[in-house]
């Protein structure tokens, strides 16, 4: 168990401090090849972010841990909308310009929808699996078209001043992207290895390791980007970075474990925590948005995110045992 524990702490260090070299590095990359800024945040930043659940989620299916895979997903999800935005909304209200990201959160509700519908029948198949990764597909398509149509979005802006400030020359950037990338494998490897054999040894299934103890460290790379974004003003880098994750999350990570293990799905999953996902989803729309207001999530509404979070963790830790 102490070895397991190890290597689970081990692999959550190392996945964190990989993760941010990696980004950076695509980041880098992404700018020396002329894609602007908009793009940069909304794929490479948004969606880089979110490399350590796909590689996580990918090796536990590989494993034939499906239930930790699919856990890792949701989880973080959820994590990110309750922890990471109810955090951040905590410290600084986040108010919302950016219209590219109005238009993505409705787009990550449909999304949410479809995933659910795809959990009716207790199965994600290979079939579920091409869909989801269709979908993933057709989203960054969308993507690239609304940032090629808004570049003087408001958060181009932000994500302009961010990687104005990266250094790194063409070489240190492609360094950083391909050894980043071995560090994220080697250190989910160490992750999913630890978390399984504390699973057994204490009698808590994956899919609640997956949910608490393996989604929040693949999510501390966002709560880390967001915490930096926030502190420097750029609300709509914190916001973007959560729904590009969350979409990532939905579609590619979830499609790519199942593509990789089909998987049988427990009824809870649907019932207790899509319900939660969805809900927050649905809580973060219409914050985002703003009714009859401009979008803005006040300490208040974060306090209450962060509640849901606490109770979420709180119920599933006195469930497990």
């Amino acid at each position: 168990m102490l070895l397991a524990v190890l290597a689970l702490v081990f692999g959550l260090t190392l996945l964190v401090w990989s993760a941010d070299r990696f980004v950076d590095g695509a980041a880098a990359t992404a700018r020396f090849g002329g894609m602007p800024p908009l793009l940069i945040g909304m794929l490479v930043v948004g969606f880089g972010t979110s490399a350590p659940e796909m590689v996580v989620s990918a090796m536990a299916a590989a494993d034939g841990n499906p239930a930790l895979a699919l856990g890792n997903a949701y989880g973080s999800n959820i994590t990110n909308i309750a922890l990471i935005i109810g955090l951040v909304a905590l410290i600084s209200p986040i108010n919302v310009h950016s219209q590219v990201i109005k238009k993505e959160l409705p787009l990550l509700l449909a999304i949410t929808l479809f995933a659910g519908w795809q959990l009716f029948d207790h199965q994600l198949s290979r079939l579920d699996a091409w869909c989801l990764l269709g979908v993933f597909a057709a989203v960054m398509a969308w993507s690239v078209w609304q940032g090629m149509r808004n570049p003087q979005d408001a958060m181009a802006a932000d994500v302009n001043t961010e990687i104005s400030n990266n250094t790194m020359t063409l070489k240190q950037a492609l360094m950083w992207l391909v050894l980043g990338l071995i560090l994220l494998i080697i250190a989910s490897r160490f992750l999913v290895y630890g978390a399984v054999y504390i699973a057994q040894g204490l009698g808590v299934s994956d899919l609640v390791i997956g949910l608490t103890v393996v989604a929040v460290g693949t999510s501390l790379p966002e709560l880390a980007s967001s915490l930096m974004a926030i502190k420097k003003g750029e609300h709509d880098i914190a916001l973007g970075n959560i729904i590009g994750s969350n979409l990532f999350n939905t579609l590619a990570v979830v499609g790519i474990a199942a593509l990789i293990k089909p998987m049988a799905v427990d009824p809870v999953v649907l019932t207790r925590d899509y319900t939660l996902m969805f809900g927050l989803t649905v809580a973060l729309l219409v914050l985002g948005i703003g009714i009859k207001k401009a979008g803005r999530i006040n300490r208040l509404e974060g306090a209450l995110l962060l509640a849901v979070f606490f109770g979420y963790t709180g119920f599933l830790i006195s469930t497990a045992f």
